[in-house]
């Protein structure tokens, strides 16, 4: 999280990323003022800390409090970043108007479409914009050097770790990926120093992630997470933490822009640790590539040879004998 003195010397800056980041560590009271916050940015930043207070059903010294707990002096300095912080959302949205933050079923089918590409393409570039180069370069050497990489994530993430442990072990590395709680809880329980252990989680609380992270970390092994909120708890069980910017909407089934955020930077990792070994890295990519070119070429030679019966005559083009 950005300390203090940061925000106060650019009050601008990535506010409404900072917002979204605290959401799982602030207390009820404090979620329902940063709720009203995240809606309207704009027009949060033209109400008095009383009026904010009321749309929240909380008190002011709750919204004081929300304020200094997300890095903010005050209540002051926090409405001079929201108003910057509404004028640059609305200077980076496309093309000329922001799509709606949810849709409906009465929703325009060109609503649909800006809105899925707004937040997608949002989701990228604060995500690159925010994404640690010191916490990566850590990632790159550990996963460059480690004997071997488990990669673990549970429903969308897991597709996610598939896609990372699979260009991990195309590039000649030993790397699995568990999808499973059991499974990752005995690949956690054989870890140990040497290892690496990656866990992908767009909120940091899913238990069937959190538990084999601390299990393989109190074995020695180096963890990693890769998640949307660097205040979680699969955060705070890393050794290091890269951290996604991406902004659910009421499809939030974590498949939409978090999944395209945990992509870009899993395909950073892997590119980061590939430039480590990048002649032996070339070599095994083109050997896989050519294995697996080989079985589709024999699969279109197969496929071009003249149909047979049932008894192994010819047919004719017409289907007949």
């Amino acid at each position: 999280m950005a300390t203090q003195s940061d925000t106060q010397s650019d009050p601008s800056s990535d506010v409404l990323v900072r917002l979204r980041s605290a959401l799982p560590s602030l207390q009820p009271a404090e979620h329902r003022v940063a709720e009203v916050v995240l809606n309207d940015p704009a027009g949060a930043a033209g109400l008095s800390i009383t009026e904010l207070a009321h749309q929240a059903g909380t008190s002011v010294a709750t919204v004081a409090r929300f304020s200094r707990s997300t890095g903010f002096g005050g209540y002051p300095q926090l409405r001079l970043a929201l108003a910057a912080g509404a004028a640059r959302e609305r200077a980076l949205s496309a093309p000329s108007r922001r799509p709606p933050e949810d849709l409906n079923a009465d929703s325009p089918l060109a609503d649909v479409v800006n809105t899925i590409i707004h937040h997608e393409v949002r989701a990228l570039q604060e995500t690159a914009e925010h994404l640690d180069l010191t916490a990566l370069q850590s990632a790159i050497d550990v996963v460059a050097a480690s004997r071997r990489t488990d990669v673990i994530g549970m429903g969308a993430s897991g597709g996610v770790a598939r896609d990372f442990a699979a260009k991990l072990h195309r590039s000649g590395r030993i790397a699995f990926c568990w999808e499973d709680f059991h499974a990752a809880a005995t690949a956690a329980a054989l870890a140990g120093p040497g290892g690496v252990f990656i866990g992908i989680s767009h909120s940091g609380e899913t238990v069937d992630t959190i538990e084999p992270m601390r299990l393989a970390g109190e074995r020695g092994a180096t963890t990693i997470a890769i998640t949307n909120f660097p205040s979680s708890t699969v955060a705070s069980l890393a050794d290091i933490v890269l951290t996604t910017v991406a902004r659910e909407t009421v499809f939030r089934s974590g498949a939409t822009a978090s999944r395209t955020a945990q992509l870009a930077v899993i395909d950073i990792l892997f590119v980061g640790v590939a430039r480590t070994q990048l002649t032996q890295t070339t070599d095994a990519l083109s050997r896989t590539f050519d294995a697996v070119d080989s079985r589709r070429s024999a699969n279109r030679r197969g496929q071009r040879r003249t149909p047979r019966s049932a008894d192994g005559a010819p047919r004719s083009a017409s289907g007949l004998q």
